[in-house]
């Protein structure tokens, strides 16, 4: 028993010395939030966004945004490298009204960084119908990518070889075009002129305004997986999706009244190169992908907290939260010691 003790020991501290190797079984992780600034790469203005990572202290709660938040102000962060996760959120919306997903991904393991996008979210409107938030959501996203990788708390504890983008409605097209996709505008006018009624996508008639005729759509090459709920995204094509070689999970609800489900997640299931693995959500709506409301929100937002009948979102998030988990899992890498440091460095 001595020699096979002595043996186990060498094992382990081979295992802590090797840069590859991952961690072993883990304490109870709870989350972390730590507020980043940056400039919008639009203007040059700040923008924000709010990274949730894994935290070895104890359970928080903090109110964020007017959301109560499972999640600790600059929490000590646990120690390892894990993959990094972007957040988009849909028009005129903000990222904190995912705060479950994002929270409960930061603990299983995933650095979830949620941008606010300036121009398009529940404070700002001003670039609401332009090229400019059309092609620049991306760009902010790879600006914040950029930033958390250079962020003195977070850069320690962040592998920048495995980025995956979490989109819901607009920051589905947003996170498409990240990895390679192209709008074709002319999709959304013959939409338009098919579905004049539809206030969300054709608020404009299907002509975007022209603000920035010097923007086009970058993709980032450090994106390798996509978590898109309910994504707009009947401006791509089959062709303008042919660029698109990250793996996808599809998640939709079948009842979506606001973004049409046949015109943009059914299709592009059927579009994109390689086929998502696609997860349709039998009668439910476009808010379902929200967090669980309280009362309060019950009662105040009726219309973002209130499903049909027989559509049960804490479920649902339940199953999202943990196929989410495994597919970033297996399509990114597990989080791993390389580089490993404590959190005092």
């Amino acid at each position: 028993m001595t020699r096979f003790g002595a043996a186990l020991l060498l094992c382990l501290f081979a295992s802590l010395g090797s840069v590859q190797a991952a961690p072993g079984p883990h304490p109870h992780w709870s989350a972390g939030v730590h507020e980043l600034s940056f400039l919008d790469p639009l203007d040059q203005q700040p923008m924000h966004a709010f990274a949730f990572y894994p935290s070895t202290d104890r359970e928080q709660s903090s109110l964020l945004g007017g959301y109560q938040i499972d999640a600790a102000p600059d929490a000590q962060i646990a120690i390892g490298r894990f993959p990094l996760l972007m957040l988009s959120h849909g028009n005129t919306g903000t990222p904190l009204a995912l705060h479950d997903l994002a929270t409960s991904l930061a603990r299983k393991g995933f650095v979830v960084v949620a941008v606010i996008h300036p121009g398009d979210n529940a404070q700002d409107h001003s670039r609401l119908g332009t090229l400019s938030n059309l092609y620049g959501r991306p760009i902010q996203i790879s600006e914040a990518i950029t930033a958390t990788l250079n962020d003195p708390m977070l850069s320690p504890f962040v592998n920048a070889g495995q980025v995956g983008v979490i989109g819901y409605s607009a920051g589905g097209e947003t996170a498409l075009i990240l990895s390679g996709a192209t709008p074709d505008l002319n999709r959304l006018r013959r939409y338009c002129q098919e579905r004049p009624d539809d206030r969300d996508a054709c608020n404009t008639q299907g002509e975007l305004i022209a603000d920035r005729d010097d923007l086009q759509p970058v993709a980032d090459p450090r994106v390798r997986a996509l978590l898109l709920m309910a994504p707009l995204s009947l401006k791509f094509g089959r062709h303008t999706l042919a660029d698109v070689h990250v793996p996808v999970l599809l998640y939709s609800g079948d009842g979506d009244k606001l973004v049409a489900f046949d015109k943009n997640a059914a299709a592009l299931a059927r579009k994109l190169p390689t086929a998502p693995d696609f997860k349709t959500l039998a009668g439910a709506g476009h808010f379902v992908f929200l967090a669980p409301c309280t009362d309060e929100q019950i009662a105040a937002m009726p219309a973002l907290c209130t499903d049909a009948d027989g559509v049960d979102r804490k479920d649902i998030h339940r199953t999202m939260i943990s196929e989410a988990s495994r597919f970033f899992g297996e399509a990114l890498g597990k989080p791993t010691r390389a580089g490993m440091r404590t959190a005092d460095q």
